[in-house]
């Protein structure tokens, strides 16, 4: 396992996104952009793909610290933080709407002098078939 597939791990147990993930490395003065984070969740044959750093994940795991508890004059409740990122993240899927509303189908009413066709018994393929239950007879 490597850096990449650990901070993979923790981003999905977690469930941040990628600018809480950089709010989250920003509480310890580490800069880093979205474009940079994507290419460390990137498929390892991909073009883009980079390999993550020690030191970054060093970075994110300190932010990551002080993000869940707090710092030692405003301390937080690690489950309350990890709550609140649930909400917002479902908060955020409940917003998205699809772009085109389906059209609504116009039902036309029947002309006044239709009479619909007289609808047949259904035809039954298995009356016609004979069986021979496995014997064979010849006469």
């Amino acid at each position: 396992m490597n850096n990449n597939d650990i901070f993979k791990k923790l981003r999905v147990a977690l469930q941040l996104r990628d600018d809480q993930i950089v709010d989250i490395l920003q509480l310890v003065d580490f800069r880093i952009s979205k474009a940079e984070l994507g290419a460390f969740f990137r498929a390892h044959d991909h073009p883009n793909y980079m390999e993550c750093g020690d030191q970054v994940l060093r970075n994110f795991l300190n932010g990551l610290i002080i993000h869940l508890r707090g710092t030692k004059e405003n301390p937080t409740n690690a489950m309350y933080v990890i709550n609140k990122n649930k909400a917002q993240l479902k908060s955020a899927t409940k917003k998205v709407t699809p772009k085109e509303t389906p059209k609504k189908l116009i039902v036309k009413s029947p002309a006044k002098n239709f009479k619909p066709k007289k609808v047949e018994s259904k035809f039954n393929p298995v009356e016609k078939v004979k069986f021979n239950n496995g014997k064979n007879k010849k006469a």
